[in-house]
């Protein structure tokens, strides 16, 4: 997984069901604060922002501070999965994507998607590069929230001038 996988899985993602949701202007994503998707990974950061004004979205990232993971919805997603597999061997692709495509939430199941493309770790923008990305977002400081410090590491908005 890179910085780049999550993003074009998020594009893909909002190309084929954005007309699901013809009102929203703004995305909130949690995310995990894993290596690919933290805030100061400036590949993630780079593509997000691009991603953000391709589609003329305002985002917020909203970043789980470590071991918080339950509260993290996705992570009830894996549990599903998991408790589906039971123990099964993993063995071939196809075993995995039935496992995924027949589990099921809420009398819902999911979009599977199988992703071939090859992405190349470790891609890194310059500290010139990643200034100029800075510009671009608004980490949530101590002198706009006083009563919760250092919230700038754990949110982040992109805003695209949508409202």
């Amino acid at each position: 997984m890179t910085s780049d996988f999550i993003v074009d899985v998020l594009a893909d993602f909002w190309k084929s069901q954005s007309w699901r949701f013809p009102d929203i202007k703004t995305l909130l994503i949690n995310q995990d604060n894993g290596g690919e998707n933290h805030s100061r990974r400036t590949q993630f950061m780079k593509r997000i922002i691009e991603f953000a004004h391709q589609h003329k979205l305002n985002i917020r990232l909203a970043y789980y501070p470590p071991y918080h993971s339950k509260y993290n919805p996705i992570e009830r997603t894996w549990g599903i999965l998991e408790k589906s597999w039971n123990g099964s061997m993993l063995d071939e692709v196809e075993t995995a994507l039935n496992f995924a495509q027949n589990m099921t939430w809420k009398g819902q199941h999911p979009v599977v998607k199988l992703v071939t493309q090859t992405y190349e770790k470790g891609v890194k923008l310059t500290k010139k590069a990643m200034d100029e990305i800075e510009q671009q977002i608004d980490r949530l400081s101590n002198s706009t929230h006083e009563k919760f410090p250092n919230l700038g590491k754990w949110f982040i908005d992109i805003c695209c001038g949508v409202t």
